[in-house]
């Protein structure tokens, strides 16, 4: 037997055995999507009522290429069914969402249907779930290229990476109010990069140029630069077909020495980046003075000792204080505008800011507009003054 085909059945072996049991990780998975979706439904409910007289289209989408079983054997809900539950909660949600499910395996899809049916309410939606039994490939691709869809939210979540290419994601994201996640099986994918029998799906993932760059650049570096270089080549092929902002999330093994996959979040607003940031890192396994890790490790979700002794050991506000003293030197700007400007690709989320720029402010090291003590709000006006250069000394 060749080492595709035992590469395959040992995936497919693998698959099975996810759904046996719903681990952490998984919850964590299906958590984020959830909560994602709730949020990224209101927000484009909330567009199409403010503008309903420019726009004829009152429907929204969830579509799952890979939507497993519906339910784990120990009874869970997956995220396809977390999503139908939320919709069968909300009112407006109800009349306008539209589910397109799909799994090419039939047992999958066959629990999914019941699963479905089985829901409480699930007749109340206006439009019944579908559930479709395709391989994802490239016709597919070419049936979202060539359609204008609805405000939709994308959820690919292949068990390798069959299936997942940039053309896919652009294929949706080109439209207005539609984001995309998708899990990226580092482990996989960094086998695959030097496969030349899984060549063609790198290229697809990749593009060409930069997959065959990587090929020649992973060889001398550590298994960490190798995960670094892939993630962030990724993340720059992405933003290449348009999508300004791509955000990852890692999960790492149940013994928490290596990475399994990341979830990877793309969307061409601010608006979706921010939210997606904040929920993220309310899921974080792990903080440093409140500055969100963007992984979920199992073994600091057992280990508060662990997360105390990196506390101990990082500083991530005071390095934030001093990249803020030194790239807005001279500047004056509104707490919102210095946050959208400076937290694109990097770990910290808005409540890190304001507990920064209190501290500066409190140290005089700059000038803010009328406050209440103990808050900051995102109007506040901030000056930096432009001699000050010195950096903020680490505390003992």
């Amino acid at each position: 037997m060749s080492g595709v085909q035992t590469s395959l059945e040992e995936g497919m072996a693998s698959r099975d055995r996810f759904f046996e049991e719903s681990k952490e990780q998984s919850r964590v998975k299906s958590t984020i999507v959830a909560k994602y979706f709730d949020a990224w439904s209101r927000v484009m409910i909330g567009a199409q009522n403010r503008y309903r007289s420019q726009i004829e289209e009152n429907r929204i989408a969830y579509i799952d290429l890979f939507a497993g079983p519906g339910r784990y054997e120990d009874g869970t809900l997956s995220t396809p069914l977390l999503v139908l539950e939320k919709a069968i909660a909300h009112p407006d949600l109800r009349e306008r969402l539209v589910t397109i499910f799909n799994d090419k395996d039939e047992q999958n899809t066959a629990s999914l249907e019941k699963a479905i049916g089985e829901l409480p309410g699930i007749e109340s939606l206006k439009h019944q779930p579908s559930v479709y039994g395709h391989e994802v490939g490239d016709e597919i691709v070419k049936m979202f290229e060539q359609m204008t869809l609805v405000p939709t939210l994308f959820f690919v979540d292949p068990w390798g990476y069959k299936g997942l290419s940039l053309r896919l994601v652009n294929s949706v994201l080109k439209d207005w109010g539609c984001d995309c996640m998708f899990f990226f099986n580092y482990n996989r994918i960094n086998m695959g990069l030097n496969n030349d029998a899984v060549r063609e799906h790198m290229n697809a993932l990749f593009g060409e140029e930069r997959a065959a760059l990587l090929r020649r650049e992973l060889g001398p570096l550590t298994p960490t630069q190798r995960e670094l270089l892939i993630i962030e080549d990724l993340c720059a092929a992405l933003r290449e077909l348009g999508p300004k902002y791509v955000l990852p999330f890692r999960f790492k093994d149940d013994r928490g020495t290596r990475t399994s996959h990341h979830l990877i979040f793309v969307s061409k607003g601010f608006k979706g980046y921010e939210i997606m940031k904040e929920i993220m890192a309310k899921e974080s396994s792990a903080r440093e003075e409140g500055v969100p890790s963007f992984e979920y490790n199992p073994v600091d979700a057992r280990s508060a000792y662990r997360q105390q002794f990196l506390f101990q050991l990082s500083r991530p506000l005071d390095d934030l204080a001093n990249m803020l003293l030194k790239e807005f030197s001279g500047r004056t700007l509104s707490m919102e505008d210095l946050y959208m400007q400076h937290n694109v690709d990097r770990p910290y989320i808005k409540k890190n800011y304001k507990e920064v720029l209190m501290k500066l402010e409190t140290e005089g090291k700059i000038r803010a507009g009328k406050h209440r003590k103990g808050t900051f709000g995102d109007k506040v006006e901030v000056r930096f003054p432009k001699f000050l250069t010195t950096k903020v000394p680490k505390r003992k």
